[in-house]
């Protein structure tokens, strides 16, 4: 376990989220795949770096220890074998004007991610936290913000085997506060 001192990490941007990562290998793909997409698309919008790409899982709010205690121990009960994601096309999503999330999506090859999701929410709903695994879940991974939006269009997919998911302090970059293996 850690220790996590909220008076030295809280800010009002400060965000909590459980998240799966690419690793290494599958990250400079998609870096490379953002790079080629960018300029297809003649964006201006800079690149996520490599460290911060992630797929929201559960969205915990601004960080608190309660929170970070409380996911911890649900993370830990949670029991879901590794699997392998697929992306399979570019798309925008909704955002405000000027500032558009240029995502990877995919269908069928994001069913691991919506098991561990609806497995994550239900060990939170054991811990009292039942509103957090409720919203509407779209599996993706952000490219950029753009300052338009662009249809969907297939890619040349994208895949890696999670093996694990993180818990994330966001602000001013990502600070991985612990991670658990998958298994069943």
């Amino acid at each position: 376990m850690f220790w996590f001192n909220m008076s030295q990490n809280a800010t009002a941007d400060a965000r909590l989220f459980l998240a799966a990562v690419p690793d290494a290998e599958a990250s400079a793909r998609i870096q490379q795949l953002g790079q080629t997409l960018k300029r297809a698309h003649r964006f201006s919008g800079r690149l996520i770096d490599p460290d911060r790409l992630h797929i929201s899982l559960l969205f915990l709010g601004e960080p608190s220890e309660y929170m970070v205690r409380i996911a911890c121990e649900a993370a830990a009960d949670v029991r879901v074998p590794p699997f392998e994601v697929r992306f399979d096309r570019s798309a925008s999503f909704q955002g405000r004007p000027g500032n558009w999330p240029f995502v990877l999506v995919g269908d069928d090859g994001l069913d691991g991610v919506r098991s561990l999701r609806r497995a994550l929410g239900a060990t939170l709903a054991r811990k009292g936290l039942k509103r957090l695994a409720r919203r509407e879940f779209t599996p993706h991974i952000t490219l950029l913000y753009a300052e338009r939006s662009v249809d969907e269009y297939p890619i040349a997919p994208i895949r890696w085997t999670v093996n694990e998911f993180v818990l994330i302090h966001s602000m001013r970059g990502h600070t991985h506060l612990a991670r658990w293996a998958l298994r069943s």
